[in-house]
């Protein structure tokens, strides 16, 4: 098994974090610095920054209702608080699947499953991930027309989704806007592309799991239904 999959799997963090740990030099195996892609098997000897790594079979999964304030961090070396001081006491080594950005709430779902991990944050699964934004002002259907097919952030066009406004006053108007890629800020980034401010912004849905019942700052399992819908989604 490759490193970046079997820390994955004991709970470390995303595949892809991982990745940047041990291009860090933070990952060892059997005492040596770890190299991207190199193979592990159950009598190697893993640790991460010192602490040894070993494999726990079973498996978490939580869903979380994340508050404005938090980083989608395990630690944060500027101090700040981070989602897992949200998660119930019982909960083991579990890392945040994808993020949420510092201003942003909504949903953040948990687990020590790599794959499933791996399967959702993927940009070629294009998993569909829904937001509610409260935009400043007003915005007419040719400006959304311009989100629904594609605008240019960070040098690239982003793919073309679903938007439309649910609510809207003299101040301000929200839109729903469904997006299956997961680039950095991408909802604030696209809505500045077109001129427009986000005052707040909430993930409503990834699919079609939602935050019912979970108030602002509420962790609870996902049902064994839920993670079968997520592992084919």
């Amino acid at each position: 098994m490759r490193i970046n999959k079997f820390l994955a799997e004991c709970g470390v963090a995303s595949r892809r974090q991982c990745d940047k740990l041990i291009e860090d030099g933070a990952v060892k195996i059997n005492g040596k610095t770890a190299l991207l892609g190199q193979e592990v098997n159950d009598n190697d000897s893993v640790t991460v920054n010192g602490k040894r790594i070993v494999k726990d079979k079973r498996k978490e999964y939580y869903i979380l209702n994340k508050p404005k304030g938090y980083v989608c961090t395990v630690s944060d070396d500027k101090g700040r608080k981070t989602v897992m001081e949200l998660l119930p006491k019982h909960a083991g080594r579990v890392f945040p699947i994808g993020r949420l950005d510092y201003d942003t709430e909504g949903l953040l779902l948990f687990t020590n499953d790599g794959d499933l991990a791996f399967r959702l944050t993927h940009p070629k699964n294009e998993i569909p991930k829904t937001y509610m934004a409260k935009i400043e002002g007003n915005i007419t259907e040719s400006e959304l027309d311009k989100l629904r097919f594609g605008v240019e952030i960070d040098g690239r066009m982003t793919h073309r989704c679903n938007a439309h406004i649910t609510d809207a006053d003299k101040e301000s108007t929200k839109v729903v806007i469904t997006i299956t890629e997961g680039r950095n800020r991408q909802v604030r980034k696209m809505f500045e592309a077109i001129g427009k401010n986000v005052i707040l912004l909430k993930r409503i849905k990834i699919g079609d799991l939602t935050l019912h019942g979970l108030n602002r700052g509420d962790c609870r399992s996902l049902t064994a239904a839920e993670v079968e819908y997520l592992k084919f989604l």
